[in-house]
């Protein structure tokens, strides 16, 4: 669990007992920030609206995907919008069917994100049902809006980079070299993956 101050604190802090990389990062930057993402669809459309752009053109494309079909977006209005209506709001063809594929799955009950499956490899296989939802997507969605505590996305560049730093290996590992050396902080790999950003990230300030 990484959403809340008190849960994030304890996660690090077992971490810090068993693998000592993370007790210098610790030491080093503090105990990160909670962060959390609101669960739902929105969330999921913010992510395909957001790929492969920057971070102001992801704000000026939800603006007009907002203004075009309400706020937060209406789901019905995009599964039945036309390529041009869809054009018109800043979607590209490929952003349009992305959109469509999440909208067309949650409508139908396909996709309960109320009630994804505890198990959390069975939930990233159904939330990469949706097009445009890969794995890394799905772990990140997870992580910050369900808040669970044992998802590891080890296929983030910064979490490979820096976990590679810290534990001294020679260059970076690839995904599968990560999962097997994540093992070992079973349940709270979650953690893991925050405390590799944290340092990423005040290391490059």
């Amino acid at each position: 669990m990484v959403r809340t101050s008190k849960s994030i604190r304890s996660h690090v802090e077992a971490l810090a007992e068993r693998e000592p990389v993370f007790a210098r990062v610790v030491e080093t930057h503090g105990v990160p920030e909670p962060r959390s993402s609101e669960r739902g669809a929105q969330t999921l459309l913010r992510t395909i609206v957001g790929q492969q752009v920057s971070v102001a053109a992801a704000r000026s494309m939800w603006a007009k995907l907002e203004a075009a079909f309400g706020s937060p977006p209406d789901l019905a209005k995009l599964l039945a919008a036309s390529d041009e209506e869809l054009r018109a709001a800043g979607m590209s063809r490929q952003k349009s069917g992305y959109i469509r594929s999440l909208a067309e799955l949650v409508i139908s009950g396909e996709l309960d994100l109320e009630s994804l499956p505890a198990d959390d490899e069975e939930a990233i296989a159904l939330l990469t049902k949706i097009k445009g939802i890969g794995r890394w997507s799905a772990e990140i969605y997870l992580l910050f809006a369900e808040g669970r505590a044992d998802v590891f996305p080890a296929g983030d560049l910064a979490v490979l980079v820096e976990l590679g730093r810290l534990l001294g290996l020679p260059a970076k590992p690839s995904e599968k070299q990560l999962r097997e050396l994540a093992e070992a902080w079973r349940p709270y790999r979650g953690a893991a993956a925050v405390l590799a950003w944290h340092s990423y990230n005040s290391s490059v300030l």
